[in-house]
């Protein structure tokens, strides 16, 4: 089973460790592409013109640390990207309370997507930055574009034959979209907060129960040791684990939607 997972906006920056070096991240085909981005985060945030970098990457005058910080993203600390990125999903993982066996299974089968490094796994040393898949970098572009040309063979490869369990917010499940069989292998997971108001039952997407909910249940499958080998198996160990799931109509070629219904956190 591969896992797809958003990055946090809030990140942690360590206070020690080695520099980046991209050579150790996972899917080395990408570092050219990495590279490039790379580059053009530095030399913005690197630059004099604080009011540009500001502009580009949607900051306001409160936030030059987080454009000191991109400045020095070649020679600041680095630490495994589970512990640099912070945040509701990852505080509900809390990875540093799983299993030796369940880490080992979150390192093999989690692939977190990032508008810098297009994407790492939860192991891979990375330094804490600013840099959402919304922006566009000057001589890169729109970071969307970008990483979906380099990233559609490099994770459709890596896909290989299990299921797929898409937990990636809107805007990072644009970098790379699943298509013909892959798609069919592909489970997409939304999560709806129910309440009664007045003996009125109402369902609505909150981000808090969303990114929690998304992190519990990936903490919860690997615990359990779930390893499906097909999406109908995936939602089977989802409900083992006393989830309730809603499934929608499947279309060929396309990822089947979930629906995971939460009342409380």
């Amino acid at each position: 089973m591969l896992i797809l997972l958003p990055p946090s906006e809030g990140k942690t920056a360590p206070r020690s460790g080695r520099p980046l070096n991209l050579d150790t991240l996972t899917l080395g085909e990408l570092n050219p592409g990495r590279e490039r981005v790379l580059d053009a985060l530095v030399e913005l945030c690197a630059s004099d013109d604080r009011e540009r970098a500001r502009t580009v990457l949607g900051l306001s005058a409160g936030q030059d640390g987080e454009i000191d910080l991109n400045a020095r993203l070649r020679t600041a600390a680095a630490q495994p990207a589970a512990k640099v990125y912070t945040g509701v999903l990852y505080d509900a993982l809390d990875t540093g309370s799983l299993t030796g066996a369940a880490r080992t299974r979150l390192r093999r089968s989690a692939l977190v997507f990032s508008g810098l490094w297009g994407v790492v796994r939860v192991d891979d040393r990375i330094p804490a930055y600013r840099c959402a898949i919304g922006v566009g970098l000057p001589g890169v572009g729109g970071l969307t574009p970008y990483w979906r040309g380099l990233l559609e063979p490099v994770i459709t490869d890596a896909a290989d034959s299990g299921p797929i369990l898409d937990l990636r917010s809107g805007a990072y499940a644009a970098m790379w979209r699943p298509t013909g069989r892959t798609a069919e292998r592909t489970v997409a997971v939304r999560v709806l907060h129910e309440q009664v108001v007045n003996g009125v039952t109402s369902r609505s997407v909150v981000s808090h129960f969303n990114k929690a909910t998304k992190g519990r249940l990936v903490r919860d499958l690997l615990l359990v040791g779930a390893a499906p080998r097909t999406p109908a198996k995936l939602v089977e160990a989802l409900r083992d684990l006393k989830y309730t799931v809603e499934e929608q109509p499947a279309a060929a070629g396309k990822p089947r939607q979930l629906d995971i219904v939460v009342s409380e956190l």
